[in-house]
């Protein structure tokens, strides 16, 4: 069973478009409404994988209400915080070229007292979970060192914690040993404070953020592939993805799939990227069922390509 932690949900409507111009009215072609953040993403993908996931999440007004609606239409048990608040509400346009633009709204503050109730709720559903992940942004309320305290609680029970967070949230969470953290490229570049151009150097910084802490570090790159750095060896996995309709999610997705498959080694790699690729196939912030996936798609291999160039630098 796996917990996911995601401090600051919301609400997602994806807008497929043909193009995106600005000033011009825009006629979608598509359109979906789903519970979004990556904790709560994570859960989803997990249940898509046929596992049992909780969300702890603070959910207040009617997209809260929305929110708890649709997880529980795709099967995955919610364990709402109330809050005074109203969840915050997403907005994505996918573009057919495969341009994805975002807008997030900065979302609801929590109270001390709710922020104490966050915690008081992930402890009460650890209890028999084979991790607890947590996941995203903070919402207004909760310091940086909330992530942090979290690990540190979470790891005195007994529990795994897997962490896909960034900026000074991750650095001083990084301080507790999470089990696993997953950066992207860019989130990866922000931690060391320097650009990532290649390869090596995304698994460079993955080192240092393992130095810093992280007891394992699966870096998501893009379409270059993903990095697993532990301290029993390092791989490096891809796949081959013919067309990308949405990237929303994929992340996400990625790492609900190294989870399930054990969260270590290159098998549990291997999932991780099967898991991404799929998603990027889907619309919207769709999560990959196990039909959806291609492993015979999919290379891991200890052999890191250090020098290949990143098609996406990390500024």
């Amino acid at each position: 069973m796996i917990v996911t932690v995601t401090p600051n949900p919301s609400l997602d409507r994806t807008y497929e478009v043909p193009a995106l111009d600005r000033g011009e009215v825009v006629r979608a072609t598509g359109e979906r409404v789903d519970p979004g953040g990556k904790g709560v993403n994570v859960s989803r993908a997990v249940a898509a994988a046929g596992r049992r996931t909780v969300a702890v999440l603070p959910l207040g007004g009617a997209p809260g209400a929305l929110v708890a609606d649709l997880l529980d239409g795709q099967g995955i048990e919610v364990a709402p915080v109330p809050i005074a608040g109203a969840t915050r509400s997403n907005i994505a346009l996918a573009e057919a070229a495969g341009v994805l633009t975002k807008i997030n709204a900065p979302g609801p503050e929590l109270s001390p007292t709710e922020r104490e109730l966050l915690l008081e709720t992930v402890r009460s559903q650890s209890p028999g979970a084979d991790w607890i992940v947590c996941c995203g942004s903070l919402p207004r309320g909760l310091a940086p060192s909330w992530y942090a305290e979290l690990v540190a609680r979470a790891h005195a029970a007994g529990a795994r914690i897997a962490l896909d967070t960034s900026g000074p949230a991750l650095l001083q969470a990084l301080r507790e040993r999470p089990d696993v953290v997953k950066p992207n490229a860019e989130e990866l570049a922000g931690a060391v404070g320097r650009p990532l151009a290649t390869v090596g150097d995304a698994l460079k910084a993955a080192e240092e953020l393992r130095e810093l802490g992280a007891r394992a570090v699966l870096a998501s790159l893009g379409a270059d592939g993903q990095l697993l750095v532990t301290g029993e060896g390092t791989w490096f996995g891809a796949a081959r993805v013919d067309a990308v309709r949405s990237n929303v999610g994929a992340g996400d997705s990625s790492l609900a799939g190294f989870l399930v498959a054990g969260g270590a080694g290159p098998g549990a790699l291997a999932s991780a990227v099967a898991h991404g690729a799929a998603a990027v196939r889907l619309p919207g912030s769709v999560m990959p069922t196990p039909d959806d996936l291609e492993p015979s798609a999919v290379t891991v291999t200890a052999e890191v390509p250090a020098d290949r160039p990143l098609r996406e630098p990390a500024p």
